[in-house]
């Protein structure tokens, strides 16, 4: 032991606090830095914990780039023991399957925002592109998403074949395509369009309907159907 004591949230002034701010005003009132200063609890000798959690969300992206990282990418911060390692992983996960459960319980479009925050949050932050689908059922709820194809996106990469063998796979009556633009530009592009149309032609063949083609990036979700361009 070296003496020195670890900084934590118990040596800040009361009124700066995360746990006690949450509990007086509500977690919309915490900063992304507090939020996860109040998971981590503790800082390191000559790092308070509000500097560790500000140096995980600049290394990673902001809480978007956080919820695509694993504990062995954790590691290169230090301060991050395997326990806080996991914690952080475990609650990131759990964010992503809430969103999930949400989409799985009632029409998928019954809850437009709750269908771009689960996107972005699966694909905003990846640093390459990766082309996925959300399978659904008759009555527009979520069976399942899966990530089908990685790397640079065109009609000739992404697979047609593959889609509906997913698609039979998942007994889906309906799709909604999704893919992420690295780049940070939403736009949908001639390229986009041109493979929107070939799986929606090719998914005819076996009665699923395409609902839609979102092309997302770290802070947006645009839909392809309200561009007009399904």
């Amino acid at each position: 032991m070296n003496g020195l004591a670890t900084p934590g949230l118990k040596n800040l002034p009361l009124d700066a606090r995360p746990r006690e701010k949450l509990l007086a005003r509500g977690p919309a009132a915490l900063s992304d830095v507090e939020l996860l200063a109040l998971l981590l609890r503790t800082g390191m000798a000559g790092k308070h914990v509000l500097q560790l959690a500000q140096e995980l969300l600049e290394r990673f992206g902001g809480v978007a780039g956080l919820l695509h990282t694993s504990a062995d990418a954790l590691k290169i911060i230090k301060g991050l023991g395997p326990a806080k390692r996991a914690e952080v992983v475990a609650v990131l996960e759990l964010a992503r399957r809430a969103l999930a459960q949400e989409l799985k319980q009632k029409p998928l479009f019954d809850s437009p925002q709750a269908v771009r925050d689960y996107l972005q949050l699966q694909l905003g932050a990846r640093a390459h592109e990766v082309f996925a689908l959300l399978f659904l059922d008759s009555q527009n709820r979520l069976i399942e998403f899966e990530e089908l194809f990685r790397g640079t996106l065109t009609q000739s990469s992404v697979y047609p074949r593959e889609v509906v063998l997913r698609a039979l796979h998942h007994h889906a009556a309906a799709v909604v395509l999704a893919h992420n633009h690295p780049s940070g530009t939403a736009q949908p592009s001639r390229a986009d369009e041109a493979l929107t149309q070939a799986l929606k032609a090719a998914l005819a063949l076996i009665d699923v309907r395409v609902l839609d083609h979102f092309i997302v990036t770290r802070e947006q979700a645009v839909s392809m159907a309200e561009l007009g361009l399904l």
